[in-house]
């Protein structure tokens, strides 16, 4: 029987999920500031750096479903202290890396590590905290770590890239977590999924990584090897392919990695649906709008990294009124109110256009930012009906969910971006007010998408009904108001971070900049 919670350790225990999932989301975005460095210090070709830059998320992606099944079968301590112990190790290896090979291959280790820390953090928290107000309390501190984690990631890049070497990108998870690790072997109570198959599901365990890791690679390289060309049509295949053999396998399995009975459930279906579009859009336009505050209006580095920090601050105040809101009008209500202000502040920015400065963009991204804070109840709901047993591969669920949707986000939004780009172009405007123009486009796709969640929301979350044909071997605890689980903002940056090897265009100072493909943006000033 599993040790009950020691009251006294509580905020031990939070702040070590917490700075877990600051580390594991910081190390989304701060890494690709740093890839023009790399690629001098290392020798890299293009090819190579854009691998640096997938690599974790293909691992991280790749693997967290099977971190959120192995979290419920053998411990969430266990997994997440084993997480985040392969995180820090691969960490200092990839700081002290003298060859692409060696960091390459400690980023998969990264992504490896996260993807086995990840998805404990909302289960550790639901254990540690049983009373609903005080689990509510938590989890709007631990979303809070999340919001400052995917701002403070592109200026603490941008501020080591400027000021010191490259491999401390990496260098400061080390102490970040032997931290950790004290906190969590000291603080953390063991729980696990009790009652649950003993079985580890390996054919679901193996097609579910196979897909999942297909799909992340298409999407990463579909714009720079052509979307029609061999490896990425044989990635799409296969993603397909294992898809349907998960889905297979899964109904035949006594003891299923995850129950298809999930998606029959309205708020599970639903919820899910929200947080994809949420991400579709916001995340999808996160990755270009950097550049276009700085090849565009002409912010330095470090500002274009300040213009985000307010934002993140209102998300993360927003998430921890967020239960209240919805305790008093209703999850549904909450999530299609913040929705609705997070689509309004993106048109916002799109009517900007060239026009912005630093002091007018701050209104639109503050409804961004609260609006998202709002949107947190959404996860709550989905694990209200779902057993506790399963709070594991929930987790690894949401994450994937949430994964997939900002690189499917950063795929079609950029796809639009290209377009309208090209067509500007052929009408004879200028570099920047194509892009400008394009990158206008894609935020009015991205409003209407988060709109489009916003009335699933409305619809899905009025009233949570338990997930029937799972077996349940106690009532599911109504869980708190809490955050989604943040994505890994970032972890689809590669490409627009990738500035730096093709076409020149004039930069604001009118100097030759490179940029990618004909979708991305001007290049970073």
């Amino acid at each position: 029987m599993a040790r009950q919670p020691n009251p006294a350790h509580r905020g031990l225990a939070l702040a070590a999920v917490g700075l877990a999932t600051f580390m594991t989301s910081l190390d989304n975005t701060v890494v690709n500031v740093a890839l023009p460095s790399i690629q001098r210090d290392l020798g890299l070709s293009l090819s190579g750096l854009e691998w640096i830059a997938s690599a974790y998320v293909l691992a991280f992606a790749g693997l967290l479903l099977a971190g959120g099944r192995l979290a419920d079968l053998y411990g969430r301590r266990r997994l997440f202290l084993a997480g985040t112990a392969l995180f820090t190790a691969a960490s200092l290896a990839s700081g002290l890396a003298s060859s692409p090979a060696v960091l390459l291959a400690g980023r998969v280790a990264q992504g490896a590590g996260a993807a086995l820390a990840a998805p404990t953090a909302l289960a550790i928290i639901a254990a540690m905290f049983p009373a609903e107000r005080e689990r509510g309390r938590a989890v709007g501190a631990w979303s809070g770590t999340s919001a400052l984690a995917v701002a403070l990631g592109p200026l603490a890049g941008g501020f080591i890239s400027q000021h010191w070497h490259w491999s401390w990108i990496f260098f400061i998870n080390v102490p970040l977590g032997v931290l950790t690790l004290a906190l969590g072997a000291t603080a953390i109570t063991e729980s696990r999924g009790t009652r649950l198959p003993r079985g580890l599901d390996l054919p679901g365990l193996a097609t579910a990584t196979l897909a999942l890791t297909a799909l992340s690679y298409a999407l990463i390289q579909g714009h720079a090897a052509g979307w029609t060309s061999p490896p990425i049509l044989a990635a799409l295949t296969a993603a397909a392919a294992a898809s349907a053999a998960f889905a297979a396998a899964e109904a035949r399995s006594p003891a299923p990695m995850i129950d298809l009975a999930l998606f029959r459930n309205r708020v599970f279906a639903g919820g899910t649906a929200t947080l994809v579009l949420w991400g579709f859009g916001v995340l999808g336009v996160y990755f270009f709008t950097p550049l276009y505050l700085q090849g565009v209006l002409g912010f330095s580095p470090t500002a274009a990294g300040l213009a985000f920090v307010p934002m993140a601050l209102l998300m993360a105040a927003s998430a921890t009124a967020a239960p209240l809101l919805a305790g008093k009008a209703g999850a549904g209500r909450a999530v299609a109110a913040g929705m609705v202000l997070v689509a309004a502040g993106l048109a916002a920015v799109a009517l900007l256009g060239r026009h912005a400065s630093f002091a007018s963009l701050m209104a639109p991204l503050a409804a961004v930012g609260v609006g998202s804070g709002l949107t947190m109840p959404v996860t709550a709901a989905i694990l209200g009906v779902l057993p506790p047993a399963q709070a594991g591969v929930a987790g690894g669920i949401l994450n994937a969910a949430r994964e997939a949707s900002g690189l499917l986000g950063v795929t079609v939004i950029g796809a639009i971006l290209a377009a309208r780009q090209g067509a500007a172009l052929g009408a004879g405007a200028t570099p920047h007010a194509a892009f400008v123009s394009g990158y206008s486009a894609g935020l009015a796709a991205a409003a209407a998408l988060v709109l489009a969640g916003g009335a699933i929301a409305l619809r899905a979350l009025r009233d949570p009904a338990p997930v029937t044909g799972i077996p349940q071997p106690r009532r599911a605890a109504r869980a708190p108001s809490g955050p989604p689980v943040p994505a890994p903002v970032g972890t689809v940056t590669g490409r627009p971070a990738l500035a730096a090897a093709r076409h020149p265009v004039p930069s604001p100072a009118g100097h030759p900049q490179p940029r990618p493909c004909p979708e991305c943006p001007p290049a970073v000033a």
